[in-house]
């Protein structure tokens, strides 16, 4: 081989060295700001009264896919909508964190064929997730779990998983004296993630899980997804998976399943059930939406809606609009019923972070809303579900 050849060799190897760098150290976090933007805003104002409510509340969000992304969550971020900081600013107690394991690509809120290419594949090589993640479903969600464990291990006094009530009860205790204290709960966003078998939800309950949405944006095992192909029912395995998330005091989301789906699972059950992040569809007329009269049987199990804070779910979401759906859904559900289903980083454009949720607060007031609802919707119906729904 000539020198010239040499050097062009050389040279292919260094742009190829430069490019796999790019990607594997520069496309996630591009990717992340892409997808999970805090709309460009100026500084929302906050009432002395709103703050000092505010920060007089237990504070709890049924739905933040947090941990899909490469970021630390113990150190403040410019990217996103969560890490554990904003959250304190913030005040939030308890924060749901959802395990996205799988994402149809071209993915919509119509129509989505389960054997699409998937997006969390190339996310999960991109960020150098461990490769037993590349190709099970399951072992991103035990990965995910492990993440927020280490948050956990480095940093006590500032992160505890919520496994029981008592651990619960522990946390809110513990934040008397310090606001800093965050209690994670952990979701899985598709029960896809069992990947057809029974037995892997002990290996979820084992990791920390405690929350199993049964489905995302396409139609599993369990049957149809809201934005599936043919709107099915629950099959046999998704009727064995509803009896033991019941029998193993586990809580139940139906966010993102066919309304078949969860008319099946209000038949077949009585337990408060969870639709972790929507709007509602006499506010806000989208496909992402249950219709009002089924929302109304989720809260008649003693449930909660989990309202989002993105436009495809309430249409305006700005803080006045999210409060104008919290408003709308309390008419339509009733004030003990209503909780918050943010959705924040799950690839959603949003008017403000966890640091910045006072403006929701003094949204609610301008919307007219009493401190005893205000006080329901931001935490407390989420704290009697989970002290329904947790082992002791």
């Amino acid at each position: 081989m000539g020198s010239m050849m040499r050097k062009l060799v050389c040279f292919f190897l260094v742009l190829i060295a430069v490019a796999a760098g790019c990607f594997f150290w520069l496309a996630p976090e591009y990717v992340d700001g892409k997808r999970n933007p805090v709309l460009a805003h100026d500084p929302y104002p906050v009432s002395e009264v709103a703050k000092k409510l505010h920060n007089d509340m237990i504070i709890g969000d049924w739905h933040a896919d947090s941990l899909l992304w490469k970021r630390n969550l113990l150190q403040r971020n410019s990217n996103g909508h969560v890490d554990f900081e904003r959250l304190a600013e913030g005040n939030v107690a308890i924060q749901v964190f959802t395990a996205v394991t799988k994402s149809p690509r071209g993915q919509n809120y119509e129509l989505n064929s389960d054997d699409a290419p998937d997006n969390i594949t190339l996310l999960a090589v991109g960020q150098l997730w461990p490769v037993r993640t590349w190709s099970s479903l399951l072992e991103r969600a035990l990965y995910q779990a492990d993440k927020f464990k280490k948050f956990e291990s480095n940093a006590p006094q500032q992160v505890k998983l919520i496994r029981t009530a008592s651990d619960m009860e522990n946390l809110l205790e513990k934040r008397k004296t310090n606001k800093q204290l965050i209690g994670g709960i952990l979701g899985v966003e598709g029960a896809h993630v069992l990947e057809g078998n029974i037995e892997n939800l002990i290996l979820l309950m084992d990791a920390g899980y405690r929350l199993i949405g049964l489905h995302h944006f396409f139609d599993n095992k369990l049957g149809g997804s809201l934005h599936g192909t043919a709107g099915q029912g629950l099959t046999e395995f998704g009727r064995e998976v509803v009896r033991e998330i019941v029998n193993r005091n586990l809580i139940l989301d139906v966010a993102h399943s066919s309304a078949k789906v969860t008319r099946d699972v209000l038949a077949m059950t009585d337990i408060p059930i969870v639709l972790s992040h929507t709007g509602i569809h006499s506010h806000c007329k989208t496909k992402r939406n249950y219709s009002d009269d089924l929302m109304r049987e989720i809260a008649a199990t003693g449930g909660v809606i989990g309202i989002g804070y993105w436009a495809d779910a309430i249409c305006d979401p700005s803080p006045n609009g999210v409060a104008l759906a919290i408003k709308a859904a309390i008419e339509t559900v009733g004030e003990d019923h209503v909780s918050l289903g943010s959705d924040f980083d799950g690839a959603v454009a949003t008017s403000f972070d966890a640091s910045e949720l006072g403006s929701l607060t003094q949204a609610m007031i301008d919307a007219g809303l009493s401190e005893v609802q205000i006080r329901k919707v931001m935490g407390e119906n989420m704290l009697r579900v989970l002290r329904a729904r947790l082992d002791k």
